[in-house]
């Protein structure tokens, strides 16, 4: 399938007009469009401006507040809860983890849990939010029930990914942005576009046999927690999984497991909803709360070059560090522009005729 190029500014401008279009103040429109353009930059492309839709269908179901009061609820000094307001998780969730930045400078640690929040882009772009700081920086969401517990047909979790940033001195900083599943849903999209197959452990059907059809969630199938059977670990990406719904929806009063608030706006609403929207969790650790911050810095430098040099199987160059595709990635994206499939590009002009926006 064929890709058109855009210049980076050219789908930041684009994209901010949208979301201004759809109520959100300048300061929240530019925020939300850098959150989502940062996953097309970083090559998460299921997470960019293929979403950008999305998150308009969601405003037009009144399913987001595009105008949120976000608050804290709950505090100690070193922990929050955060109210969203029912507002676009893509400016709820930086204001959270600024919240956890700001009591790890106080305290040393923040730790904050998100309620009544949306779909907050990819938790790799919270998380970095503490590496400017000399902090660690966790964050975590869950997500539409569209995954399988192991030996279990139903779906009752989301792709409920974790990120954890760690800086570093002269190397580039550690992050680690992973779905607890095999592959996230997004995946399935642009496979769903592409027209091709998905390998053997991600989805499973709705008997919960193994298949390899893209398209088997709208048949009732589910994903498959990280492993994709239990001879492969998938008990590990499940209790993954689960500490992730627990951490951001239990503990901060948002909806969980299968009462989690679908993603496409043309999903019905769960009955029965035991919490508030969609739950986020962050943490936010300044560095030299344990260890002076250049000891640290010095010896993940040693960590990272460590493993970088460790000897590569046969027909791989080198060993990689978590975060190195991204940042190339990134890197070439924001000099050669990104790519996006002809569907897309289409999608998004639909979105401009309807809000008279030049793409």
């Amino acid at each position: 399938m064929s890709e058109r190029i855009y210049p980076y500014q050219q789908l930041f401008k684009f994209t901010k007009a949208v979301f201004e279009q759809i109520g959100c103040s300048a300061a929240d429109a530019d925020i939300a469009t850098k959150v989502l353009l940062s996953a097309d930059l970083r090559g998460v492309d299921s997470h960019g401006v293929a979403r950008l839709s999305g998150y308009v269908r969601l405003w037009e179901a009144k399913r987001a507040n595009t105008n949120p009061h976000v608050h804290i609820i709950h505090e100690t000094p070193s922990t929050a809860v955060v109210d969203g307001d029912g507002g676009l998780g893509l400016v709820v969730a930086p204001f959270a983890m600024q919240v956890a930045i700001d009591k790890a400078k106080q305290v040393g640690t923040g730790w904050v849990s998100v309620q009544n929040s949306n779909h907050f882009g990819i938790a790799g772009y919270h998380a970095m939010m503490a590496l400017e700081q000399d902090m660690i920086g966790i964050a975590m969401t869950n997500a539409s029930p569209l995954v399988a517990p192991t030996f279990s047909v139903e779906r009752l979790l989301g792709t409920n990914p974790i990120c954890v940033a760690i800086p570093a001195g002269e190397e580039p900083a550690f992050v680690a942005d992973l779905a607890t599943t095999t592959a996230a849903n997004g995946k399935l999209e642009i496979l769903q576009r592409k027209s091709k197959e998905t390998p053997t452990g991600w989805v499973q059907d709705k008997e919960g046999n193994p298949s390899t059809n893209p398209h088997e969630l709208k048949s009732g199938g589910a994903l498959l927690p990280l492993g994709g059977d239990r001879e492969h670990g998938s008990h590990k990406g499940y209790a993954l999984g689960a500490v992730v719904d627990i951490f951001s929806a239990v503990l901060s009063g948002a909806n969980y497991g299968p009462w989690v608030p679908p993603f496409p706006a043309y999903v019905p609403m769960p009955t029965e909803m035991p919490g508030k929207g969609i739950g986020h969790f962050f943490g936010a650790m300044r560095v030299d709360a344990f260890r002076p911050a250049a000891d640290f810095k010095f010896h993940m430098d040693k960590w990272i070059r460590r493993f970088r040099s460790a000897t590569p199987v046969a027909g791989e160059e080198q060993v990689l560090i978590p975060g190195d595709p991204e940042r190339e990635m990134e890197a070439n994206r924001m000099k050669a522009g990104i790519p996006l499939l002809n569907s897309v590009s289409e999608d998004l002009e639909l979105l401009g005729e309807k809000f008279g926006i030049q793409l």
